[in-house]
């Protein structure tokens, strides 16, 4: 039994393979709009599961061969032109629940790192303030150890809960994540459902005042009111990624609409019409320009999904 297609699904799109689910299944879902860049391709199947049952069960009933990618609220991801082929999977609202315990806090994958950190703070939870800083939610801090202001996920974890691509439940233990900078060994086909941090004891008014400061901090350093994927690259050993940047001359540097930010030149930013196409290359042409001047190479810190449009464009 499968589920029933959209209307306007062709007839053999991959949609007409699904299994049942409670969730929301879609053809052709625009993903452009969801990303923070505002760029990129359709998802060839969008699966928005109900709960963690639901996945589970979508994901051991779907046919081995089709491939699972997985997104967030896309603030650090590029979405390439040409779409992703297979199932894109988003969670949504089965995922966002947060609560504390004591000095812990149980959270949901799709719960927004802010959202987790205003928690905390109303618990009197104090430790958690720099997930206020990072624009994304716990499932892709947990993919990528993500950490701001310095701290990372790594401190604070306790467990990890996921799905396998077969349907398998996982539980991950804080040395089983295999944290190291922007990383966790966990293996990349399993989904995260939710996780559980920890905190210590703290006055909820002194953990506002850090979080506003982080808040402030981020105002001031980064473009956070422009069209942008977060930090581009990952700070190499013994290096800031944006001085070998602005050393390599690149603050400004464009192509077409998407450009280096004059405010923070780790960042990238389209200016308008900019494609995927465009920011990837200017993102490649940063790597070559820091290469070139400190021997330095530069590994992405956003993540690049989807399969490319052909397009040629020129730094300027």
């Amino acid at each position: 039994m499968t589920a029933a297609p959209r209307m306007n699904a062709p007839d053999g799109h991959l949609i007409q393979r699904m299994p049942v689910v409670r969730g929301r299944l879609t053809a052709d879902a625009p993903l452009a709009p969801v990303t923070w860049f505002r760029v990129g391709g359709p998802a060839e199947v969008m699966f928005r599961p109900a709960d963690a049952d639901d996945l589970a069960d979508f994901l051991a009933a779907l046919p081995a061969e089709v491939p699972v990618t997985v997104i967030g609220v896309a603030s650090n991801l590029l979405v390439r032109d040409g779409g992703v082929p297979g199932v894109t999977i988003r969670l949504g609202r089965g995922f966002t629940d947060i609560a504390a315990d004591g000095m812990t806090l149980n959270a949901g994958a799709a719960a927004l790192d802010l959202n987790v950190a205003m928690v905390a703070r109303d618990a009197g939870i104090a430790g958690l303030e720099f997930l206020s800083g990072i624009p994304g939610t716990i499932g892709g801090a947990l993919r990528m150890n993500g950490g701001a202001y310095g701290r990372e996920l790594a401190d604070v974890l306790v467990s990890a809960t996921a799905v396998a691509r077969d349907g398998r439940r996982l539980e991950f233990s804080h040395a089983g994540m295999g944290f190291t900078y922007r990383h966790s060994a966990a293996p990349e086909d399993c989904i995260f459902t939710g996780a559980i941090l920890r905190g210590e004891p703290g006055n909820p008014l002194e953990i506002a005042r850090r979080m506003a400061e982080i808040s402030d901090k981020r105002a001031d350093s980064q473009p956070v009111r422009s069209r942008t994927g977060g930090s581009t690259f990952k700070n190499p050993d013994g290096h800031k990624a944006w001085e070998l940047i602005d050393r390599a001359g690149c603050r400004g540097l464009s192509i077409g609409d998407a450009q280096v930010s004059e405010k923070h030149c780790n960042f990238l930013i389209n200016n308008g019409m900019a494609t995927a196409a465009q920011l990837e290359a200017l993102g490649e042409e940063v790597r070559r320009r820091v290469f070139e001047t400190s021997g330095v190479t530069l590994d992405w810190e956003i993540k690049r999904i989807g399969i490319p449009a052909a397009e040629g464009s020129t730094a300027q």
